[in-house]
């Protein structure tokens, strides 16, 4: 007879006690990102979201996960490594991160804008790790409005926009310059309050005159010189009817255009738009210079300012407070003659060797006397001035 083989006794058998019941939670998706794992969410909420179980046990408190991320920060050893980990914390747990910034602002705001924001935006495609903002290339025109609809948010409230052609006093950086719409979007949630899921960075993808960019196997960009005026022109005039139409009242800022004049005066009469280089700090300034004159005794008639910088911020700032002084009761011209300009070249004149930019002409001095003034020092000492500004990236420029 064949053999039967014994079976095995049950208390040797692996048993498992599972309840037969339905277990019932909301039918949602855990996000990783919008705070969904954050450690200070209650026992009671987790199992409500259906996270229970995906992160460790204890509920921490703000100050404790706080004081972990601040002595993770302090481990960092430079300031673009402590940017990376910044980064990270805002895509792993927007919350913390907010929560973080908004209460060390101070010491943190120097780490995701400037100065730190510049290093981040010249290495933007060598440290990329994830994305973060909307790209919209010169070949995706006549099909913007079909990009823009693939960003997942659907009630934002404001974008900064740049095409990188002027990243603070770096140059042209092409799609590298993301790293200063992400920053300044940071700065408006913690400063202002502005809910992070409304605000939408984003990087025109418009080419770039910078060689050693296109010539980098690992820029991230199109590798094409930056396209022409007209092109950008009918670019820019899809990608503003293309936002307005999918987010009617969006407010739309450009940042570090390095031609900013067109844009604001094409737009500003039609859309929710501003130039922050322009008119951002031109009211910041505007409203210190305005009670500076006030305290000085000195009447806006007799002011004699010298600007060193004149980029698109000190030209954008000198026009705002020319229209001060035409209120003030001066006609445009003695106004915009109050004002004297220094670049890298010395004093902006109308004789001096070589073609002035287009936006430096209003200011252009006609009354030189065919001298040219080279050194901020020997431009202090003719115009005698009562009102010295710095808008240039150089450091160091004024001496006590």
């Amino acid at each position: 007879m064949p053999s039967v083989l014994a079976p095995t006794p049950k208390a040797t058998q692996p048993q498992a006690n599972i309840k037969m019941t339905q277990h019932s939670h909301p039918a949602r998706q855990v996000v990783h990102t919008n705070g969904d794992l954050d450690t200070s969410n209650s026992i009671e909420a987790r199992k409500f979201m259906g996270t229970y179980g995906l992160t460790p046990p204890a509920v921490e408190d703000f100050d404790t996960q706080m004081s972990r991320c601040i002595a993770l920060l302090e481990l960092k050893q430079t300031p673009i490594e402590k940017y990376q980990y910044l980064t990270h914390l805002r895509n792993a747990n927007v919350h913390l991160f907010y929560r973080l910034l908004a209460k060390h602002v101070k010491e943190i705001t120097p780490l995701i804008y400037t100065p730190t924001v510049g290093e981040a935006c010249q290495r933007w495609s060598e440290i990329y790790t994830q994305p973060e903002g909307l790209y919209l290339s010169y070949e995706d025109r006549g099909h913007l409005h079909s990009v823009i609809k693939n960003w997942p948010q659907s009630n934002v409230e404001i974008t900064v926009v740049t095409d990188g052609s002027r990243i603070l006093g770096l140059g042209d950086l092409g799609i590298n310059g993301m790293g200063i719409p992400v920053g300044k979007l940071a700065l408006y949630t913690a400063c202002a309050g502005i809910r992070p899921d409304a605000t939408l960075p984003l990087m025109l993808d418009l080419g770039t005159s910078n060689k050693a960019l296109r010539e980098d196997p690992l820029y991230l960009g199109s590798r094409r010189e930056k396209i022409t005026p007209d092109e950008e022109r009918e670019f820019l005039d899809e990608l503003m009817a293309a936002l307005t139409e999918r987010w009617p009242g969006i407010v739309i800022q450009y940042e570090d255009f390095k031609n900013p004049f067109p844009s604001l005066e094409r737009y500003q009469n039609t859309y929710t738009m501003f130039n922050d280089d322009i008119q951002g700090t031109g009211a910041v300034i505007l409203g210190g210079f305005i009670n500076a004159v006030k305290q000085s005794g000195v009447p806006a008639k007799d002011q004699r300012a010298v600007f060193l910088g004149a980029g698109s911020a000190g030209v954008g700032v000198a026009k705002q407070l020319t229209q001060f002084f035409i209120k003030e009761g001066m006609t445009e011209d003695d106004a915009r003659r109050c004002f004297w300009f220094v670049d890298s070249q010395g004093l902006v004149t109308n004789d001096r060797p070589g073609k002035l930019a287009d936006h430096k002409l209003y200011f252009s001095r006609d009354d030189n006397e065919g001298k040219q003034y080279k050194t901020l020092e020997e431009i202090v000492e003719y115009v005698k001035p009562t009102m010295l500004m710095g808008l240039s990236t150089i450091g160091g420029a004024f001496t006590p």
